[in-house]
């Protein structure tokens, strides 16, 4: 089966500036993946009408299908939709539903008291060459064009209605348009080895992987996702996936933490719902953030009682209880507080396990004794509270993220191991 591939071009001065981050491409990419659409290159150009040209060319001439993200707004900056009708050699002509639909927009949903400005109106006019890909949730409409057997869909760059016609509109077409083969995909994350020493571990079983499977190393925050990737009959590339992946798995079972594609904060629900258990957090150092990231779990409210973000030391004493003792003798970094912590917001928040961190992560504040990047952290229960100490060495960032996400993985294997 012929391998479909696609070209992502991402249009706007602001991406190439880091004034705005590109998450149109990368959801993109994912979307066209799951449909069996294998995305051959990303590409972020400015609003320079030869580098848009220069790019459409370049990604004609080795995908299949080009989507196009950004440049179909108002002002005159956005230059897309002209370029893209001189391109395909058309004219510019007045969209009556297109302006109907703005019409309406700016009457009924933004309740504009003003008449339509002839920028508004503009928004309606489209080449007359292009195929017309509704936009339900917005001013801009997508345009669809096709060429030499080539399908070009160009969309506005606001990321909920790119989403929106790429659901609607732009993967039904595809599916209809191509026949894609299946591409699949096996990840597990491993914790506590590095990239290098994994490699070495495993490097027989990647010599020995059928042709059609990749193996790709994916490190991040200290630990290294792996990744087997095929494509081809779904049947066929599922068994021989599942099969490769089992061997995987055996191979680093004693540092596999997860063996799929999810994160902690997800895991950690999934446990925490099959227990009927719930849990809150005592965060210092974190100001919050591991509460963040459980809470962005959809159904969280299941499970999640709250957070006590005791990042001055008279809120760990008056509120987790935390003794002025052990606050002057070992301070606020040490497993002493962290353990009190625990007790203290268990207490508080009458949950069945709570997690707790308080650490030192810069710039400033460190010592001798204790560095920048030192971080106690401890997860428990009533019966049972299980410490760790860690040394980050990463701005401060970094050194929340480490501390989050580090912290729920010891969460996640204390409550895998309480019975």
């Amino acid at each position: 089966m012929k391998k479909i591939t696609a070209s992502v071009i991402t249009i706007g001065d602001e991406l190439l500036i880091g004034q705005v981050i590109d998450t149109n491409s990368a959801w993109i990419a994912q979307q066209l993946n799951k449909i069996g659409v294998w995305v051959q290159r990303r590409v972020a150009v400015g609003d320079v009408w030869d580098d848009i040209w220069k790019a459409l060319d370049e990604e004609n001439s080795i995908s299949d299908i080009i989507l196009i993200t950004g440049g179909l707004g108002p002002t005159a900056d956005d230059i897309t939709k002209p370029l893209l009708c001189e391109y395909f050699g058309g004219k510019m002509v007045m969209s009556e539903d297109v302006l109907a639909h703005v019409t309406y927009l700016f009457e009924h949903v933004f309740k504009r008291p003003m008449p339509l400005l002839e920028s508004n109106r503009k928004q309606a006019e489209i080449p007359d060459v292009c195929t017309v890909l509704k936009n339900d949730v917005g001013t801009a409409p997508a345009m669809l064009f096709e060429k030499n057997g080539k399908i070009f869909i160009s969309m506005p760059g606001v990321p909920h209605e790119m989403k929106f016609i790429v659901e609607t509109h732009v993967l039904p077409l595809l599916q209809q348009k191509f026949q894609l083969p299946f591409i699949g995909h096996r990840t597990l994350l491993t914790v506590g080895v590095g990239e290098s020493f994994l490699a070495e571990r495993i490097k027989d079983f990647e010599m020995n992987l059928p042709q059609n499977i990749k193996l790709a190393y994916l490190p991040n925050h200290g630990m290294v996702r792996l990744r087997l990737t095929a494509q081809g009959e779904k049947n066929i590339t599922e068994s021989e996936l599942n099969k490769a992946f089992n061997i995987l798995k055996k191979e680093v079972a004693d540092v596999m933490a997860i063996d799929e594609d999810i994160s902690f904060e997800i895991l950690l629900g999934r446990l925490l719902k099959e227990k009927n258990k719930t849990v809150s957090t005592a965060e210092s150092c974190t100001g919050g953030y591991i509460a963040h990231l459980i809470t962005s779990v959809a159904g969280s409210s299941d499970y999640f009682k709250g957070s006590v973000v005791s990042y001055d030391n008279s809120i760990k004493q008056n509120v987790l209880r935390v003794t002025d003792e052990t606050l002057k003798t070992v301070g606020a970094v040490s497993e002493e507080t962290v353990q009190q912590m625990i007790i203290g917001v268990l207490n508080v928040m009458q949950t069945n396990y709570a997690v707790a961190v308080s650490g030192i992560m810069g710039p400033s504040g460190g010592s001798a004794e204790k560095p920048v990047g030192t971080v106690w952290m401890a997860v428990g229960n009533a019966q049972k509270i299980e410490t760790k100490k860690m040394h980050f060495r990463f701005d401060r960032k970094r050194n929340i993220e480490l501390t989050a996400i580090n912290a729920l993985y010891l969460l996640c294997e204390f409550i895998k191991k309480d019975k």
